[in-house]
């Protein structure tokens, strides 16, 4: 078995490199290297050479750990494309489902409209009325993930408020989502293939008094910030059978609605009155061992070499159909073959 494994070269391998990449990319060729024949770095950069090394690796697999290039998400889905017209199997989600996941108000439009539950919410653009959403509400940049744009003063209680962080914002981003805040429990549940993993919660019960309990960049990036040693990863979460039956039941349908495939991760709330309402539908989540995928399968029982098969065997179980395939089936549904 011949393995390619690509990722944002120039993140991993610029003057400053990312060591958090680093580790990740690490961690992975050697579980990579457990089974695996042989395992080639491939670095994905933007003058498009990483994508005729792809084609000329004659690759069984390709690991997909490429989150952008220099470090801008919107490049991830182009990433994917590539490697969709080459045909090479890959790991991880379509090119399709992580570019909606990636617009934030496109997923939640598409889960709201497939009858789940999202906190209402709305998009602010320049020179457009702002939608109220009521309050307290919480703007995110529509279009980032790994939580930028993300802080305490994302969260807002006034009309005030709400016009001077969505001003702010648009002085560095295109489009806002601005959501209703729902106080509350915040879980997360993996997917691996078609199953739910064993579900996450993160605890905030050593979050500052007067700081708004959210999973913000500081919290996420700052390691040892006040934020961060608020907001702590518990897992397997505290919760009734019935309930965390409910969550995975939720967050499957989601998947399901955004076509996802391989592994992922949905991120809910569950408010005052017990009842759930999704964040997010996470289609790249981080997979590096210290993070929430890799935590979630060491309590369903996989260590880390093996959720790294696991996810390359549902890439390898994945049919790529080629271009003359579906022409064919074209043609058949059309009555003309």
């Amino acid at each position: 078995m011949r393995v390619g494994l690509i990722f944002d070269g120039l993140s991993a391998l610029g003057k400053s490199p990312e060591i958090v990449l680093l580790d990740a990319i690490e961690a992975v060729e050697v579980a990579l290297q457990s089974w695996a024949t042989e395992v080639v770095r491939v670095p994905v950069n933007g003058d498009g050479r990483w994508v005729e090394r792809v084609r000329k690796g004659k690759f069984d697999l390709v690991f997909n750990l490429c989150e952008g290039i220099d470090g801008l998400p919107q490049f991830e889905p182009r990433v994917i494309a590539a490697l969709e017209l080459i045909g090479v199997p890959f790991t991880g989600n379509s090119s399709w489902t992580t570019a909606i996941t990636l617009r934030k108000h496109v997923v939640n439009g598409i889960l709201d409209r497939a009858g789940l539950p999202v906190p209402r919410f709305s998009v602010a653009r320049r020179g457009e009325e702002i939608v109220p959403v009521g309050f307290p509400a919480i703007c995110k940049p529509a279009a980032e993930d790994a939580s930028v744009g993300i802080e305490q003063r994302s969260v807002v209680r006034s009309s005030r408020a709400l016009n001077e962080r969505v001003t702010t914002m648009l002085g560095h981003w295109d489009e806002i989502l601005v959501q209703r805040y729902v106080a509350g429990r915040e879980v997360n549940v993996g997917i691996l293939g078609d199953r739910a993993l064993p579900i996450a919660e993160i605890d905030f019960a050593d979050m500052p008094k007067g700081l708004w309990q959210i999973v913000s960049y500081r919290s996420k990036w700052e390691t040892g910030s006040d934020e961060d040693l608020g907001a702590k990863p518990k897992c397997p979460a505290p919760l009734p059978k019935a309930l965390s039956a409910e969550l995975a039941e939720i967050s499957l349908a989601a998947w399901k609605a955004v076509g996802g495939q391989g592994y992922g991760r949905v991120d809910l709330r569950i408010d005052e009155s017990g009842r759930p309402w999704i964040l997010e539908v996470n289609a790249n989540p981080d997979i590096s061992p210290d993070a929430g995928l890799a935590r979630m399968a060491g309590v369903a029982g996989m260590d880390y070499p093996e959720l790294v098969k696991r996810i390359c065997e549902n890439a390898l179980a994945m049919k790529q159909e080629t271009g003359t395939e579906r022409w064919a089936k074209t043609l058949k549904l059309s009555g003309l073959a």
